[in-house]
């Protein structure tokens, strides 16, 4: 099924939610992972560049979770809520303020979340992927890729399969006690 939202819009995700249980009769697992780049130096960075990557990444975030646990809650069943975070709300890289700032945010709130929905069984969890094969990575020039590379101890990038993995790990009981984590998903880039 799909729904068009707007992860900014307290209207939209909501609404979103609502649809899958309309559909599916229950909201078990919500994965926040909206994002994009806008890579600058913070000199030149324009304010929009800032304010649309904090409320892509953060606010919609924020919206994620909150409409996953109220909906979950009043169905009176438990769910997992996963935020997509980053290796960069870590160890931060120049020319990504704004997207630092939003997946250091996003793992903080991912931390407050869960210990709010706890006591009704919910868990709340963040994924901070490395650097993962994917078009965006293989579109870095050569030289950029052989430094992120060799900053790798297993000395490859990780796959978009094995962030799934991850994801599937926090979204199913395996985790039953796992709430308020960041998992990192790195082959060891800055352990």
């Amino acid at each position: 099924m799909t729904v068009v939202c707007d992860v900014t819009s307290a209207e939209d995700v909501p609404a979103a939610a609502s649809a899958a249980v309309d559909t599916f009769g229950s909201l078990d697992v919500m994965v926040s992972n909206a994002g994009f780049p806008r890579d600058t130096t913070m000199r030149m960075m324009t304010e929009s560049d800032f304010d649309d990557v904090i409320s892509v990444h953060l606010k919609g975030a924020c919206l994620g979770t909150r409409a996953a646990a109220d909906t979950i809650r009043v169905l009176g069943t438990q769910g997992s809520v996963i935020n997509a975070s980053s290796l960069s709300g870590k160890a931060s890289t120049a020319g990504q303020t704004n997207y630092s700032a939003a997946k250091a945010g996003t793992v903080r709130l991912t931390k407050a979340a869960a210990k709010e929905v706890a006591f009704a069984g919910n868990r709340v969890n963040a994924i901070q992927p490395g650097i993962i094969r994917t078009e965006m990575v293989e579109s870095l020039r050569p030289n950029v890729l052989e430094k992120k590379l060799s900053e790798i101890p297993p000395t490859r990038f990780g796959e978009p399969e094995e962030v799934a993995s991850v994801v599937l790990f926090l979204a199913s009981g395996m985790s039953s006690y796992m709430t308020g984590t960041a998992l990192e998903i790195t082959g060891g880039r800055h352990a």
